[in-house]
């Protein structure tokens, strides 16, 4: 298509989709994720074999205790390390990202505005309060009792070996420490008596045979550097015996002492282990095929319909591990946990548990696509894991490439195939970025240029051939660590030395762009904004079952929903007028046309008579002008006085009023289902003041999913409001930031 047309869709579609995350896309759940027998075996077999491959090297057993009052845990750990590296170490460093929440400069920018929102909330809590650390106490030899020397230094415990550590041999560690929690929202926080328990001990860093080096950058101020090995953990955590823990693995129970209960989780190759805590969690779970989902979440009003919709998700949740494992190779362990929290905007994946925010009680599970791309990472970035400080896109790209795959085969037009199809343009910078050269620009980069890439590869070797591509890259790197090199490597290896050199132009070099032939046709391209602007406004007002039938904005949401539109323009009106009718008319018909709406115009008196109780009578109607000289208004005057009247408005008082205007919304006075829209003015014209002000803009004012839902609006000549009535919209104030 014309390059500057198509540019200037995009911009409209960037715009629609900011919006449409207000609201999940949609999917139907008609998909079977079953494998035939002999293939899940071989699934199976898969797995087993990388885990014998891949015996973690590393096993903690740590034991803490949580004060709640003071926001504190109180451990020891014994850590066994043995190297599997070529070279001998003289030191072994230990992650302390708990150390990020020293300082508010240091804190990730993730949850800044979060937590200023809390500030304000909570006057009382202090700044110091929102920070935190962890304080190492002791660093021993297990095996002698010597207290060794280390340095903490930038979120790094460097430890100094009492002797140098061979190839294969190993060596066990005791360590004590202390670590302050944060309040508010962090990765370690705790926020309403609920505790998010990430990084809150000392965690074994990764050692480079290449470089010769440990992995050492502190935790990344705006996004994410999480890089591990697995190992087994034995973590058994001290905490109040009304609180409710959720962490990965096998989890147990015992008493221990008044008040207090100690929970224990025993995972075995787990990269990543964490924990949430609190009094206010109820559990669901269900068990499928031998693997049990469990899902910790908030239901204080104990509402039936939020334990409901838990179920669903549960079944949910099941659906898209089972998807996953058949595409990408299995996920072995025997549970899954999801984990509801208050945080907001962010959900954040873990090993065997995600963290997401709050559950509505009229969620559609299937609709929910963050939680779709959490479960995702449990291949990218947990099974197989990556450096996230330097090759982001290995989990962020691939998660979210896997969230669209699993929506395609599910149908779903708006969060399958076709939303990497849309194409965002080249970026000047190439996918293949390190956190700290895409400074912001990680969304795009990672999630959507880095899917799209994968997208293509894809489209340019078949379905087939990149789940079979997919399936050996899983057999090299589970429970390893991959890098970018290996992923070009496993695609020349499998789809040849031609498919590697594109991939490889595409990651690495500047202005990625989705090869033209894969990217939407500009019919393609409407119809998706006519989906997405659909998702949006059905998303947005299911929150408001309650608002009134007559309110403005449902006109055009029946529109979009395939009812019929009709537009009366008053007549024997002088010229200026006429201009005004015609620039709300232009208004109205760009708005109708995003969403596929065709009106029906109506221009002459004798038309409306002849239409009234046939076309008319059967549409949703939008008037215009001065009330005496519109022919539909005039027609159904009494009955529309009527319906003002039960709608509060005082139609008369208003009509009656010198040199007004404004809108109103009523219910249609021949049909209980459908809304009229009348665009008023009570002079010959509207001021040029209120031209400006109003007219240009009225479409927008009366029908947008983030402005205020207005039932009515009236201006004086001056543009001040003499008299409205709305129900207030919070996106009002998102969208004005």
């Amino acid at each position: 298509m014309n390059q500057s047309r198509r540019r200037i869709m995009l911009s409209a579609l960037s715009l629609t989709m900011a919006l449409s995350m207000l609201a999940t896309p949609f999917a139907n759940g008609n998909t079977a994720y079953a494998l035939k027998d002999s293939e899940r075996h071989e699934h199976i077999a898969l797995a087993a074999n990388a885990l014998k491959e891949q015996a973690p090297h590393i096993q903690y057993d740590i034991q803490g205790t949580l004060n709640v009052q003071e926001r504190t845990i109180t451990a020891s750990q014994t850590v066994t390390y043995r190297n599997s590296s070529k070279d001998k170490l003289d030191q072994l460093v230990f992650r302390l990202f708990a150390d990020a929440n020293r300082s508010k400069e240091t804190q990730t920018s993730m949850f800044e505005s979060n937590n200023a929102e809390i500030a304000k909330e909570n006057p009382r809590i202090s700044a110091e309060e929102f920070l935190g650390g962890i304080d190492i106490l002791e660093v021993k030899d297990a095996a002698t009792g010597q207290v060794l020397a280390y340095k903490n230094e930038n979120q790094a415990l460097t430890i100094e070996l009492p002797q140098s550590l061979q190839t294969n041999s190993e060596i066990k560690l005791n360590m004590k420490y202390k670590t302050k929690i944060p309040y508010g929202m962090q990765r370690l926080s705790e926020y309403k008596n609920l505790f998010n328990g990430a990084h809150w001990f000392p965690v074994a860093s990764v050692y480079n045979e290449k470089t010769h080096s440990w992995a050492k950058e502190p935790y990344s101020k705006q996004f994410e550097t999480d890089y591990y090995e697995v190992a087994d953990y034995n973590v058994s955590l001290n905490v109040p015996e009304k609180m409710v823990v959720a962490m990965p693995g096998s989890l147990s129970e015992t008493k221990a002492g008044e008040g207090r209960k100690i929970v224990t989780a025993k995972a075995e190759n787990t990269r990543e282990f964490v924990f949430f805590a609190s009094e206010k969690f109820k559990k669901a779970s269900k068990t499928t095929n031998g693997r049990t989902v469990e899902y910790f979440y908030l239901n204080e009003n104990n509402d039936p319909k939020k334990d409901q919709v838990i179920q669903q998700y549960l079944d949910h949740v099941a659906g898209v591990l089972s998807f996953f494992s058949d595409k990408f190779g299995p996920y072995e362990y025997p549970e899954f946990r999801v984990v509801e929290s208050y945080v907001q905007g962010v959900a954040v994946e873990f090993s065997r548990l995600v963290q997401m925010g709050a559950i509505n009680a009229n969620a559609v599970p299937a609709d929910d696509s963050v939680l779709v791309h959490e479960i995702a990472h449990q291949w990218f970035h947990s099974i197989i894991g990556n450096d996230s400080e330097h090759e982001s896109f290995l989990d962020e790209g691939f998660a979210d490439f896997a969230m669209c795959y699993f929506y395609e085969k599910q149908g779903n037009r708006l969060s399958g195939f076709n939303a990497i199809r849309l194409s965002t343009g080249a970026v000047d910078q190439k996918i293949n970025s390190t956190n700290e050269e895409t400074a912001s620009m990680w969304n795009l980069l990672y999630y959507q240029q880095g899917r799209t890439a994968l997208y293509e590869l894809y489209r340019t070797v078949g379905e087939e051939k990149f789940d079979a591509f997919m399936q050996e890259y899983f057999k090299r790197y589970a429970y390893k660590n991959a890098t970018v090199e290996g992923l070009l490597q496993t695609i020349e290896d499998q789809l040849g030395k031609e498919v590697r050199d594109l991939m490889d132009k595409n990651i690495n070099q500047p202005n990625y762009e989705l090869n033209p032939k894969f990217q939407m046709s500009e019919q393609e391209m409407q119809e998706y904004m006519k989906l997405i602007n659909l998702q949006m406004y059905d998303g947005v007002l299911s929150g408001y079952p309650d608002l009134p039938k007559q309110t403005m904005i449902n006109l055009i949401h029946k529109a979009m929903h395939g009812e019929p539109v009709a537009i009366v323009l008053a007549d024997g009106v002088g010229k200026k007028a006429q201009e005004q009718q015609q620039m709300l008319v232009e208004g109205l018909n760009q708005m109708f046309a995003m969403n596929g709406v065709k009106p029906l115009i109506v221009t002459e008196r004798q038309a409306v008579k002849q239409q009234l109780e046939s076309t008319l009578a059967k549409s949703n109607v939008i008037v215009m002008g001065h009330s005496n000289k519109n022919a539909f208004i005039q027609a159904l005057k009494p009955q529309l006085i009527k319906k003002a009247a039960e709608a509060a408005f005082p139609w008369k008082e208003t009509m009656k009023t010198p040199n007004v205007y404004g809108a109103y919304g009523l219910v249609h006075p021949y049909n209980k289902d459908r809304v009229v829209v009348h665009y008023f003015w009570t002079g010959d014209q509207v001021s040029a003041q209120g031209e400006e002000q109003f007219l240009s803009k009225a479409p927008y004012k009366t029908m947008a999913v983030t402005n205020n839902f207005y039932q009515y609006m009236v201006y004086k000549q001056d543009g001040t409001v003499l008299n409205e009535k709305y129900t207030y919209n919070p996106l009002v104030e998102k969208f004005a930031e």
